[in-house]
């Protein structure tokens, strides 16, 4: 009770409210031995149940319109995932749907029905290969050992950060690569297929846009980077039937990943909102292009509110 009582003189109802967004990736059904600090579904019921509690939990739409007229409750918040992983509907929606909760859920509609995105090749390389070292010095990518759970977690935080800001085409050449030299077969079902997201849609989630490739919109000129963006938008539509009017810049930091043009190239294409992955709470008079979101990492459900109450108070 402390702690909701705290949060609403954080964000109390009104202009003077502050609008926090949680973001989420996946919801694995199990505790993943290679990511131990993966979001599963035990630890993701347990948050629900407090979420419900300790907050409104908004739709994203609803809740970018309330915070530019002023009219928030106290304590708001939406969730969102991001990728458009199949776990997504498969473990989180029921999850979401025991607990009367909502979300929005960023869809990369180029790995839809069979695709797969460029980090979880390389996860999922590392995590199937038998070799005892993965030497990939032709590649001038390094030798990784693979001996240990903890060697495969070096192996993957290295090669991730080395292939990140690839360009797009160079990523997937080296994912490819990779994998044939580690002797792997990659999988296909980690992304939701086309169906997957009616199927949220239906559920009453709310569907939104996050380029067709996930890519640096930064390192991209405007041709390119409106045809990412226009591209998920305008598959979206076609696959729902009606309007998608919110977008999630691909790995979010301002100036970084994303910059001002493209900010602005957002708001010409017709979008109502927009989400970044600046940590922060949202108030009037911020950009409805840049609405801040926080990672939830906390397995201590009771630091995790602490940690909510002090992103509201961040600046």
């Amino acid at each position: 009770m402390l702690l909701r009582n705290l949060l609403a003189w954080a964000a109390p109802a009104g202009p003077r409210s502050r609008l926090s967004v949680l973001m989420f990736h996946r919801v694995v059904p199990e505790v993943d031995p290679l990511f131990p600090d993966e979001m599963h579904a035990a630890r993701f019921d347990e948050l629900c149940g407090r979420l419900a509690r300790w907050f409104h939990v908004l739709p994203l739409d609803e809740a970018a319109r309330r915070l530019a007229d002023g009219s928030l409750p106290s304590r708001p918040l939406s969730i969102t995932f991001d990728d458009g992983y199949a776990d997504n509907r498969e473990v989180a929606l029921p999850i979401l749907q025991k607990h009367g909760l909502t979300a929005t859920f960023f869809i990369s509609t180029g790995f839809l029905d069979g695709g797969r995105m460029w980090n979880d090749s390389l996860i999922e390389t590392v995590r199937a290969c038998r070799l005892a070292e993965l030497d990939l010095s032709s590649l001038d990518l390094g030798r990784h050992p693979l001996a240990s759970i903890e060697d495969r977690r070096a192996a993957v935080r290295s090669l991730v950060g080395q292939v990140k800001y690839q360009p797009v085409a160079r990523r997937l050449e080296l994912c490819g690569q990779i994998a044939q030299l580690a002797q792997v077969e990659l999988p296909t079902d980690l992304m939701m297929s086309s169906e997957q997201v009616v199927e949220l849609r239906r559920a009453g989630m709310q569907i939104g846009a996050h380029t067709l490739s996930h890519p640096i919109l930064a390192k991209l000129d405007e041709p390119a980077a409106e045809a990412e963006i226009l591209g998920s938008k305008q598959r979206l539509e076609e696959l729902l039937g009606e309007r998608v009017g919110l977008f999630a810049y691909p790995n979010g930091k301002p100036g970084e990943d994303y910059s001002p043009a493209n900010v602005e190239l957002t708001r010409r294409l017709g979008f109502d909102a927009a989400v970044s992955t600046a940590w922060g709470a949202s108030r009037q008079g911020d950009d409805l292009m840049q609405i801040y979101r926080f990672t939830p990492w906390d397995r201590s459900l009771s630091r995790f509110g602490w940690r909510m109450l002090a992103n509201l108070r961040r600046a």
